[in-house]
């Protein structure tokens, strides 16, 4: 599929020069600093160096002190604590992390987790009804809550008390609970908005040991939970994320949960240094696939586990659900792609599909594969309790849930936000939906939002890659949103004559480069998905490469590689 590159603006020359000259480093890292708002020393030196010191007071989030105050009094009083989260990953490592600590000062303290086809998202009467049943006095909920304003009332009068800690953008009205801690709420003045709803756990957790004298170093042994969430929801590596997904990582990679250690095993991840696309790739589908596909509650025993023999029988489980997701994640995929070809080109804005025997756990992956395949705003539905219901999701820009309010008068809910959306309508109306949802698109999608983008750092030349230019690379790492790996572009290039399709179908290509500047320096490649381009690069002809770099090891040897983004060519 072709992509637009779009080269970011350098940064200003004077911020860069003086970099350059006071961290010793060559102009395009300096100008990868400036690009990143790192403009001094000092802003420098905080981020190549992290510091767990200069994580923010959770005292300075709203509500913290009421927080902490309840939850003490909960266990002054040994009243029984129920901790609460989503099915998803977020959810289930704040269930796991809140659930762990409080367990080891107080033993009162039990966890819910509810399920996704029979409660959906959030706080459910349901897990009100429960934690009624058991006594429970108070709820700390994690990751979900900050719309329950009905569900809060209702425990109240259960004479349930909460505790909210939630990410998500508050809705008009906050619910009337013990404490609503959510950075994004208005009045909230916390300096890092941007936490998982796992580290807004982590910030009471925080918050709490500092009233209780109870040392730093008992809260970071769940660190690791923190990055596995922060990698999964995809929030920004910033500020406060970075810092804990750094040492988070390091966690992970040296001595992990056992229930992480045992993930780390399975696949096949824990003898090498680990990285957020580690996470994002191979743990968090691991423990999203409880939830898709039996219960998130497993997700849950295994990350509390402490007896490894249990760990690895759990997640052995777990893992079969991620496979059986997987292969009924690639069938679905199937038949969306043959459903879309049945409609034909009657409608090249969007794609609605819709099957009554799909899974509905995993919709959302189908249409993100979707959008892989054919780069339209997809939504994907299946039948579950006589209705309609599935996931959407879009392309870089437009806007997937202002599209869907559009639609509303069909719908009986919806809910997500500019890239994903959940909904619910009757059978009947999908046709109706199909029209005009394909309508609105064609309406508001701009030509540019029709080309997947490619965003483009800067430009680098081979001689410019070197093992230190590539040492301090390494140290923008964690990479993720708000800091990715960067993307580099180079001009004149041709394959010295070595280059081949590789993979079982030469879906991919195996490539030694040249640049015409810089002949005798060769730099072996890789370009995942691009064997059809292999025409392209034959003969000595030049062509232009966006491109990562990474180190490649095979046999005890450690050399440099570019992975190829993308290949441009005039011929």
């Amino acid at each position: 599929m072709k992509k637009y590159w779009k080269i970011k603006e350098s940064g200003r020359k004077v911020d860069i020069d003086k970099l350059v000259y006071e961290l010793n480093i060559n102009h395009v890292l300096a100008n990868l600093l400036v690009q990143r708002n790192i403009n001094t020393y000092e802003e420098a030196k905080d981020f190549f160096r992290p510091s767990l010191e200069n994580l923010h007071d959770p005292f300075l989030m709203k509500d913290m002190d009421k927080a902490v105050k309840r939850l003490d009094e909960a266990i002054s009083n040994k009243e029984k604590i129920l901790v609460y989260g989503d099915y998803d990953v977020d959810g289930t490592t704040s269930v796991a992390l809140t659930y762990s600590f409080l367990k080891k000062i107080y033993d009162n303290v039990d966890y819910y987790i509810p399920d996704r086809y029979s409660e959906g998202y959030g706080i459910s009467q349901k897990g009100i009804d429960y934690a009624a049943k058991q006594k429970v006095s108070l709820i700390v909920a994690l990751d979900c809550g900050i719309k329950a304003v009905e569900k809060i009332e209702y425990a109240e009068k259960k004479q349930i008390d909460f505790i909210i800690c939630d990410h998500h953008t508050p809705g008009d009205k906050l619910p009337d609970a013990v404490a609503v801690l959510d950075p994004k709420r208005p009045d909230c003045e916390y300096p890092f908005k941007e936490l998982s709803g796992c580290g807004v756990g982590f910030k009471l957790l925080q918050a709490f040991s500092q009233t209780k004298e109870i040392p730093d170093e008992e809260l970071y042994n769940y660190i690791d939970l923190v990055a596995v969430s922060i990698a999964s929801d995809i929030v920004p590596i910033t500020g406060e994320n970075r810092i804990l997904t750094h040492f988070g990582l390091k966690k992970l990679e040296e001595s992990p949960c056992t229930g992480l250690k045992a993930i780390k095993c399975v696949a096949g991840i824990d003898d090498r240094a680990l990285t957020v696309e580690d996470i994002v790739f191979r743990i968090g589908p691991r423990i999203n696939a409880a939830g898709r596909m039996e219960s998130g509650k497993q997700a849950v025993d295994l990350l509390i586990s402490i007896n490894p023999e249990e760990a690895f029988v759990l997640c052995d489980k777990i893992d079969s659900h991620n496979q059986t997701r997987r292969n009924i994640d690639k069938n679905i995929t199937e038949e969306a792609i043959q459903e879309i070809k049945k409609l034909g080109k009657e409608y090249p804005f969007s794609n609605v599909l819709y099957n009554p025997d799909w899974h509905k756990g995993v919709v959302g992956i189908v249409a993100s594969r979707l959008i892989e395949t054919y780069y339209k705003p997809t939504i994907v539905l299946t039948e579950s309790n006589g209705f309609a219901t599935g996931s959407a999701r879009s392309v870089d820009g437009f806007d997937l849930y202002e599209a869907i309010n559009g639609c509303s008068d069909l719908l009986e809910s919806f809910g997500g936000h500019m890239y994903a959306a959940g909904l619910t309508l009757k059978k009947e109306n999908i046709p109706a939906l199909r029209e005009r949802f394909e309508k609105i698109v064609s309406e508001r999608i701009t030509p540019e939002q029709q080309i997947p983008q490619l965003d483009i750092d800067a430009e680098l030349d081979f001689g410019s890659i070197t093992q230190k230019f590539y040492r301090i690379l390494k140290q923008f790492e964690p990479f993720g949103p708000g800091n990715m790996n960067p993307v580099f572009f180079a001009e004149n290039v041709a394959d010295n004559g070595q280059g081949r399709k590789v993979g079982t179908n030469g879906d991919h290509l195996k490539l030694n480069l040249i640049q015409e500047e810089n002949p005798f320096n060769d730099l072996p490649a890789i370009a995942f998905g691009q064997g059809e381009k292999f025409n392209l690069i034959t003969g000595g002809s030049t062509f232009d490469i966006a491109y990562t770099i990474s180190e490649n090891h095979f046999r005890g040897h450690t050399t440099l590689q570019l992975n190829i983004k993308d290949i441009k060519s005039d011929s």
